[in-house]
């Protein structure tokens, strides 16, 4: 039997270390811990003893490990601690929101998530496991843990990286095992310790004196009982690693060197010599002294790795379900392998030594033919080689020699690494199936290197991408059609990465390619990269080159059919027709949206949606398809789309006036894109931001907010309409500075001029008019010419050229339709609550001047909306216009929110309205005046006012007005 401590020996501040973070995770504090240390020196139980504390404290408990057998397949150890917790608790996608189908990726029951912009990223995989996790953790805290990370996949490690980061505030503890040797995981975890947001609990051997406490637990006596003799050899043998004390211990006992007589454990006169060779020796004696079927079964099992299934075994074997488990579990054998604690139907060897002293009774050709036997067992027990096998097989034909078969299963393994998303682990195992391949192979060599560029470029690796491609001229074996389709999507990777010139020489190389007489199909994938080229490069024809090509794509595309290709094309030619003809930008991605319906692309799908939602909130002020958009993002798993749809409704909010939703939702979007880097809404979300500040008239807040978007690599010139035409511009009539507010106008439309940007509110279709005739720059022939424009179409700059008529038609001493243009222009502008009234206020001023309109009243209602919303300067001017008009203008005392608009409008102040409500009791002035602490006198004066405000003949007709308004509002 193999003789094992019951305790952990020597580790009491470990496992206070350990205690300690339990305790923090399940108070919402969590924390990274990594157990660092050497083969043997006991992580892997003190990670099960850190297991054993969260279950019994009912922590939730994620487990989970890297693969031992060959290359680390993608997300292995995630996977495994993800179905781990599935098995004994159930938890829902649904529950995790848009990240639920992301983790499909890594649990197979949960579908895997549909392939796009949206999904890919690794930040956001690893946010969805952070929110599992938080979820699992909550009101009791969580423990993932995860072993073996020396020799973890990159993606796994990356996905890791991103917790470590961000774990802090989550009811989590992270608790990671990583032998110490150079590999990528312990580069992680130090730098990660440097950066104070992990522990690093490095393992050193026992000293010599507790070496009596760890062998009186392996023989069930009291440290004390331990002869001397035997603990001096077990030091020279171990020089205290655990394992290898445990293992001498059992050693010395079959041997015979520690003898167990009358309760006492006494050393015979044989051990001087018996362990001079460490432990090495007592494993090769322990195989040597195996049975000749032992042997074989081991054999085979150390042949396929650390860790074996006994499925696959049992195939090269022969053996019976009983035969199989009896040798396995017979004395010998069972002191060197164990069943895997965590995978049904596994074994794994009790230390690689052990797996090594039964290889080393093997002959190198006798080790490649069991390698050649078990990868044809493993592709007969698993047809098709799914999950990890294929991985598996392609190490057991490299053991083999059969160096032309593993190249092919390298190849495929890095073909579906790369469906799956983990692109940095695809760039690994193609990289390995080039090493085997045959140079002669040319065809699979050409398929090898295909996969491999395409890898290189979804890695980001768009370098070493670009240089590599000319190694295509090596191969061969590709078509010119093959090739220019490479080449275009090497472009579109430069093209992501802001490479333009790059990205230029692609779509270069790969129009020479295909010739003159290439086909409409190969030049469409060429012609929508190409198209987005050209909007980031200068000059004034570029829009109209990247009109023309996203216009040949899409038509081509669409007949083909090329339904990917068609939906990038159509939702460009969205945003590049809109500034000029709306609907046709809006037919386009009504075309794209049903494209994408047609041909199963949700990704695309919710793309068109978020910007036909935007198409909506524009042309009509109707935020439902925005709605529809963020909800069908969250339901497939597109976060990156759920948070551009948000975004797109923040913005919109901002213009509606809703500023405390939009408030909330940029933040809570910001929150997560800046945690998740995701640079370009970030981005949109700051400007969101901005916009808001500036139309709360928030001008240090707007700049302060500008100055952050430049540090996430934001360009001030490149959106200049929107920061200058929606943001500052406003801002600036908020202060009640037109000409600065002109000036910002005109800055933005002189960038849109010179610019290649297509953004559709920088006020050249609406504010910037209404200003320009305000101050007598324009007339009627340029506002008719720019509402003959199908852009000023837009709801949003429509309310101000409606005001802008309702001027001019008021200097023309046209007073009624002037009038009837500002009741159109209300109309219009409903759905925007500043705006709307910012609009009075600047036209309640031109018809007091020119004497038209109701002017007293429209500026009242100006000065209600902007005192309540606490934009004091615009009040204060309608107030002082209100003075000018020889209006009464009343002191601004509190209670006045709780005034009816209508009564507002029309100068009821709050203590007239006080007044009012007692009318309707059909009190007298004295007892109204005994109510309210004032004189009859002041009373009678207030009653008076009223019915000249109300236009009511009499004191009773008062009364009635004031009970029908009271009731209506109960």
């Amino acid at each position: 039997m193999r003789h094992r401590s019951t305790n952990l020996v020597g580790r009491d501040s470990v496992l206070r270390t350990l205690g300690k973070a339990l305790t923090g995770a399940r108070a919402g504090r969590g924390g990274a811990v990594f157990l660092i240390g050497e083969s043997g020196i006991g992580k892997s139980r003190l990670a099960a003893a850190a297991t054993e504390l969260a279950f019994t404290s009912g922590m939730g408990l994620l487990r989970g490990r890297a693969s031992s057998i060959g290359p680390s397949a993608p997300f292995r150890p995630l996977t495994e601690a993800i179905l781990s917790l599935l098995r004994v608790e159930q938890v829902e996608p649904a529950d995790l929101g848009p990240y639920g189908p992301i983790l499909g990726r890594l649990v197979p029951e949960w579908g895997a998530p549909e392939r796009g912009r949206d999904g890919e990223s690794l930040v956001v995989l690893a946010e969805a496991v952070l929110r599992l996790t938080g979820l699992v953790g909550r009101r009791r805290g969580c423990l993932l843990c995860l072993d073996d990370l020396d020799v973890a996949d990159p993606e796994t490690l990356a996905v890791l990286e991103y917790l470590v980061d961000n774990i802090e505030l989550q009811p989590t503890l992270l608790l990671g095992a990583i032998r110490e040797e150079d590999c990528a995981a312990l580069t992680l975890a130090r730098a990660a310790a440097r950066r104070g947001v992990c522990e690093l609990v490095e393992l050193d051997r026992l000293p010599r004196a507790e070496l009596p406490r760890l062998a009186g637990g392996c023989l069930d006596v009291e440290p004390g009982l331990v002869p001397d003799g035997a603990v001096e050899l077990l030091w020279v043998g171990s020089a205290g690693n655990p394992f290898m004390v445990e293992e001498l211990v059992t050693t010395m006992v079959d041997d015979g060197i520690l003898v167990h007589d009358a309760g006492t454990w006494t050393l015979s006169g044989e051990a001087g010599t018996a362990l001079s060779s460490g432990l090495a020796r007592p494993l090769a004696r322990r195989v040597a002294q195996l049975g000749p079927r032992s042997r074989e079964l081991l054999s085979v099992a150390a042949a396929f790795g650390p860790r074996f299934p006994l499925a696959v075994v049992q195939r090269v074997t022969g053996m019976s379900d009983r035969d199989l488990l009896s040798l396995l579990q017979g004395d010998l054998a069972g002191q060197l392998v164990t069943p895997d604690e965590q995978t049904a139907d596994w074994y794994a060897f009790h230390h690689r030594l052990s797996r090594e002293a039964v290889l080393a009774q093997l002959d190198r050709a006798e080790h490649a033919r069991l390698a050649g036997t078990l990868a044809d067992a493993v592709e007969a027990v698993y047809p098709g080689l799914p999950g990890e096998w294929c991985e598996i097989a392609a190490a057991l034909r490299v053991d083999a020699g059969d160096r032309a078969a593993a190249g092919r299963l390298f190849t495929e393994v890095g073909r579906r690494a790369l469906a799956l998303g983990a692109a940095t682990s695809a760039v690994s195992l193609l990289d390995r199936a080039l090493e085997y391949l045959p140079r002669e192979d040319l065809a699979e060599r050409a398929t090898a290197l295909e996969l491999l560029l395409q890898a290189l470029a979804e890695a980001g690796l768009v370098e070493r991408a670009l240089a590599s491609v000319g190694l295509l001229d090596q191969v061969g074996g590709l078509s010119p059609e093959r090739r220019a389709a490479l080449h275009t999507r090497l472009a579109w990777a430069a093209t992501v990465a802001g490479r333009v010139e790059d990205g230029q020489e692609q779509v270069h190389l790969a129009r020479a390619l295909l010739g003159p007489d290439a086909s409409a199909q190969d030049q469409a994938s060429i012609d929508v990269v190409a198209a987005h080229l050209a909007l980031d490069l200068p000059g004034s024809d570029q829009l109209a080159a990247a009109e023309r090509l996203a216009r040949q794509a899409a038509e081509v595309a669409e007949s083909v059919p090329l339904p990917v290709v068609a939906c990038q094309a159509l939702q460009l030619l969205g945003g590049l027709t809109r500034h000029r003809d709306p609907e046709e930008a809006t037919a386009c991605l009504e075309r794209a949206r049903a494209l994408a319906v047609q041909h199963g692309l949700p990704i695309w799908e919710i793309h068109a949606l978020i910007r036909l939602g935007n198409d909506d909130a524009l042309r009509h002020g109707d935020l439902t398809r925005l709605e529809r958009a963020r909800e069908q993002a969250s339901r497939v798993g597109a976060v990156t789309a759920q948070y551009q749809a948000e975004a797109s409704i923040a913005l919109h909010s901002v213009l509606h006036g809703d500023f405390t939703r939009a408030s909330a939702l940029a933040g809570r979007v910001l929150v997560a894109t800046t945690r998740l880097r995701l640079l370009e809404t970030t981005q949109y979300v700051l400007l969101v931001r901005a916009v808001l500040a500036a139309h709360r008239g928030r001008r240090k807040e707007m700049d302060s907010t500008l100055a952050e978007f430049v540090r996430w690599e934001g360009d001030l010139g490149l959106h200049a309409p929107r920061v200058h035409g929606l943001a500052a511009a406003f801002c600036a009539l908020l202060e009640e500075d037109r000409e600065r507010a002109l000036a910002d106008l005109a800055r933005a439309v002189s960038s849109e001029d010179n610019g290649s940007s297509v953004y559709f509110l920088s006020g050249r279709y609406g504010l910037h008019v209404l200003l320009k005739v305000l101050c007598g720059q324009s007339g009627r022939d340029e506002l008719d010419a720019v509402t003959a424009n199908p852009a000023s179409g837009l709801r949003w700059d429509r309310q101000f050229t409606r005001f802008a008529d309702a001027v001019l038609l008021g200097r023309a001493g046209r007073g009624d339709a002037a009038a009837e243009a500002v009741v159109d222009a209300l109309t219009v502008g409903q759905p925007y609550a500043m705006s709307q009234h910012l609009g009075l206020r600047l036209v309640g001023e031109a018809a007091l001047a020119d004497g038209w309109g109701d002017p007293v009243s429209w500026l009242r209602t100006a000065e209600d909306h902007f005192h309540r919303a606490g934009v004091a300067t615009v009040a204060s001017a309608c107030r002082a216009l209100l003075r000018r008009a020889g209006a009464r203008v009343s002191q601004r005392r509190g209670g006045t929110e709780s005034i009816p608009p209508q009564l507002r409008s029309a100068g009821v102040t709050a203590r007239e309205y006080e007044i009012l409500a007692l009318l309707v009791g059909r009190l007298g002035n004295r007892e109204i005046a005994d109510r309210l602490h004032l004189s009859p006198r002041t009373v009678e004066r207030h009653v008076g006012s009223l019915m000249t405000k109300t236009g009511l003949p009499n004191r009773i007709a008062l009364g009635e007005f004031a009970a029908d308004l009271i009731d209506g509002a109960a």
